[in-house]
């Protein structure tokens, strides 16, 4: 009867852990905030894990990446050039909030 009642809570305990991290996404607007111009795929997979999706195009040694992370309820947005990051964007779908991508210093409007 002991060893049923510890074999009881060890498995609630795995359970309540295995729902608490699946429960805590990190594509929240505070991680799309750490992420910083010039940071490396590395470093921003370090903050928000494996993107969701991602499609890279090399043309003459240049390197773009486009990656998203993406839950039910936010989408960060990232586009790497050479591995750096240049622009990124946060959308949230409850609440319709957006922020403006990172502009670099000689970004131009096509």
């Amino acid at each position: 009867m002991k060893q049923l009642k510890k074999t009881l809570i060890r498995a609630i305990l795995v359970i309540a852990t295995i729902s608490l991290l699946f429960a805590c996404s990190k594509i929240t607007q505070e991680n799309s905030d750490k992420i910083k111009e010039n940071m490396t795929m590395k470093d921003v997979i370090a903050i928000l894990g494996e993107p969701t999706s991602s499609e890279s195009i090399n043309i003459a040694g240049i390197a773009g990446t486009s990656a998203v992370w993406k839950d039910k309820n936010a989408e960060i947005d990232i586009q790497f050039l050479n591995d750096r990051v240049i622009v990124k964007a946060f959308s949230k779908e409850s609440d319709g909030i957006s922020n403006e991508p990172i502009k670099r210093k000689n970004q131009r409007k096509v």
